[in-house]
């Protein structure tokens, strides 16, 4: 037929067929009679011809050029966003219009909604083009605008979430937050301030210059840096976690009330408490936590990995977006919790936390990637929940016990007969219940979950959002270098360093300057105070498993550069944003620890461990002034200054440094590393190398362990238990 004899591409029969179609509608009629195999053919072509030419003749906005999945998927949206940058303010002030700045992040359920609801919506959009500025914001990218308009919300309403919507002056300033709204509000949001923009814009600026007095207003009354000697107590330590343990929930584990978030950095602080304390209260906390989490709907029991928080108290019902913060952060602490009670749940949690993120979350370039959506195929948790009849299909008679030891009813365990898999007995009452014995069951279960993953993978996969973060990069060669530390998997560790060389050999680290983000090779955004944080105890974690000194000096050049460029030279306190940074409404310092410790709290024990290893006193110094200006909240409020209790710990109990020197020094580090030591340093290598620690340490043929205190060692010894004992002896 002429219609493929002269098509030489689909561009050219899509032009052939339209031309066809205008010059004579009969000749379909005539093809119809001829063959109807090829009217079909050609009608599927025609409206593939015509959706490729309404796709090209979508509306685009000032997103499209952005490097943020997020901003990307607002790129074809009515509304005339901008990013945030000089020329939506420029315009704002120019035009003397109101700005919309609306925040959110890729995996972002109600992000999604609001979007498809009113953004989509070319009447809402008309009105935000018509009398507003509108800028988007991806959170992760942008944190440091986050957090401003996120504390105007807090400030003005008590309560804060994403989508973020903020309306300020054409200068920044907010005077109105909130999160999602539905169509109806949101126009009638816009309607009631347009209104009073025109009528009354005096009442709007009174309210914007109370609230940016409110977001300027220091969190803490920080101190100024002197010279003063500070002494910490135990005492305080004890009745922190006196405040903290009233916020325990001894049922289902974590902190009481729902929704409920991991919280890694308060798991880590319980568990060095415990070290120090053998108090069996603070373990049975922690065990129960991991236990319930490991065990919910939380944990994705199929293919591995936590979802970001659980919407009951109960850690069954997951809000299903998966971040690489929190599975980094919570690999750390599996791999800290097996080394402290080789608990084999543990073990498994990690190996199949890490599989997930090798097989879904590795870039081609070593990187990570930053999340999975929530959503897929317009509905959230579609790809990851399961009917009856499903699994009925799937594991044919191997299904009822596969659907009792996971909770699995006909009707479903949650909404539209749909069930999510999370256990509730061990799994000896199953096989009690099936007369098998557990370990039958148990491969029973291990295969019936690789048939599930392999028929999980044919569905629609969640979005995933593949920009590049440093800061969550970083935490994620730290779970990496923790696991191989305990587990001695080889395939971790060579993940680490690959994800540490990535940082290194791309444009995210250059000249000792970090960036913020990296997608397709395009770095857009100067780095924040966490990215240096993470990337510095990060390379601090590589030293420790490979003693590659090159990492540590990474590491102390990364510091030098943040007390340079981030540092309040007055309070010693360290900014969130550079001083090369484009000024915005605030400068903030951020010193509360939340699911992701604090950019100050972990600059505190950066100072403090290179302070250990370069014997830096006025890094030292440093960390003890920081650590000394949070002590009285971190009594009354020790869930939000965890991470700053960690470092209390490093003064008020005896801190060690272990040094290894010798050509067996790497096993015998690998063997220290298993132990759960929260108070030691490692060190060392084949020689002595350039820490001043290990000058006149090396003994041919021998493989000596030291183990010191304030640079003073004990006799060298060549069994690592023995250093072991040294270091733990009073525990």
């Amino acid at each position: 037929m002429i219609f493929t004899i002269y098509a030489r591409d689909f561009l050219t029969y899509c032009l052939f067929i339209r031309i066809v179609v205008e010059a004579d509608n009969m000749f379909f009629s005539f093809l119809h009679k001829l063959s109807p195999l090829i009217f079909l053919g050609s009608m599927v072509v025609l409206h593939a011809c015509n959706s490729q030419k309404a796709d090209s003749q979508a509306p685009t906005n000032q997103l499209i050029n952005q490097t943020s999945p997020y901003l990307l998927q607002h790129a074809h949206n009515p509304v005339n966003w901008y990013p945030w940058g000089e020329d939506a303010l420029r315009k704002a002030q120019k035009e003397n219009k109101p700005i919309i700045v609306s925040i959110g992040y890729a995996a972002c359920h109600w992000c999604h909604v609001m979007e498809k609801e009113s953004f989509e919506d070319d009447s809402v959009a008309s009105l935000m083009n018509q009398y507003f500025v509108s800028i988007k914001v991806d959170r992760e990218e942008r944190p440091d605008i986050d957090q401003i308009y996120m504390e105007a919300a807090q400030l003005m309403t008590g309560k804060g979430g994403w989508p973020l919507n903020c309306i300020t002056l054409p200068d920044g300033r907010p005077f109105f937050c909130g999160t999602y709204f539905p169509q109806d509000a949101w126009l009638d949001v816009l309607s009631q301030i347009n209104k009073l923009y025109q009528e009354n814009p005096g009442k709007l600026e009174e309210i914007a210059k109370k609230v940016t007095q409110g977001v300027n207003a220091p969190g803490l009354d920080l101190k100024i840096l002197t010279n003063q000697e500070i002494t910490f107590h135990n005492a305080t330590l004890d009745s922190a976690y006196q405040n903290l343990r009233t916020d325990f929930d001894k049922k289902h584990g974590g902190y009481q009330g729902a929704p409920k978030f991991p919280v890694p950095s308060g798991l880590t602080t319980l568990m060095n408490y415990y070290f120090h304390t053998r108090n069996k209260e603070v373990l049975d906390q922690v065990t129960l936590t991991l236990d319930r989490m490991a065990m919910g709907g939380i944990y994705d029991q199929i293919g591995g990995g936590f979802a970001r928080y659980a919407t009951d108290e109960a850690w069954k019902v997951p809000h299903f977006e998966k971040m690489l913060y929190d599975n980094a952060q919570l690999v750390s602490v599996y791999s800290q919790a097996y080394a402290l009670t080789k608990k084999p749940l543990y073990k498994q949690v990690v190996y199949q936390t890490l599989e997930f993120v090798r097989r879904e979350m590795i870039a081609e370039s070593g990187g990570f990637y930053a999340s999975l959506d929530a959503d897929s195929e317009g509905e959230e948790g579609r790809f990851y929940v399961w009917t009856d009849a499903e699994i009925d299909n799937i594991l044919t008679n191997k299904a009822k016990p596969f659907k009792e030891f996971y909770n699995v009813i006909p009707k479903g365990n949650w909404e539209e007969r749909k069930n999510i898999l999370y256990q509730s007995e061990p799994i000896e009452k199953t096989a009690h219940q099936f007369q098998l014995p557990a370990d039958t069951l148990s491969n029973m279960l291990k295969q019936a979950k690789a048939a599930l993953l392999q028929a999980r993978a044919k569905r629609v996969r969640p979005g995933l959002d593949h920009k590049t973060l440093t800061s969550w990069n970083a935490l994620m060669i730290k779970g990496y270098a923790d696991a191989y530390s305990v587990f001695h998997e080889a395939a971790f560790l060579e993940a680490a360093l690959q994800a540490g060389h990535f940082l290194l050999d791309s444009t995210l680290y250059t000249d000792n300057h970090l960036n913020r983000n990296g997608r397709k090779d395009q770095f857009a955004v100067n780095a924040f105070l966490d990215d240096y944080a993470f990337t510095i105890q990060a390379f601090i974690a590589l030293y420790q498993v490979t003693f590659d000194e090159k990492w540590l000096h990474y590491g102390e050049n990364l510091m030098e550069y943040a007390i340079q460029h981030f540092q309040d030279k007055s309070t010693g306190y360290f900014y969130y944003t550079s001083d090369t940074d484009p000024e915005l409404i605030a400068r903030k310092t951020e010193l509360y620890d939340d699911v992701i410790p604090s950019s100050n709290a972990v600059m505190a024990q950066n100072l403090f461990l290179l302070g250990q290893y370069f014997y830096n006193e006025d890094k030292l110094k440093q960390s003890r002034h920081l650590l000394s200006g949070v002590l009285p909240k971190l009594k009354t409020s020790p869930r939000y200054f965890t991470g700053w209790m960690q470092l209390l710990m490093n003064y008020t109990y005896p801190f060690y440094e272990v040094a290894v020197v010798g050509n067996d020094f790497q096993e015998k580090n690998k063997t220290i590393g298993q132990e759960f030591l929260p108070n030691a340093i490692r060190l060392g290598g084949e020689d002595e190398g350039s820490l001043a620690l290990l000058e006149n340490k090396l003994v041919k043929n021998k493989t000596y362990i030291y183990v010191c205190q304030n640079k003073v060692c004990n006799l060298p010894v060549t069994e690592t238990s023995l250093a072991i004992d040294q270091i733990t002896k009073n525990k």
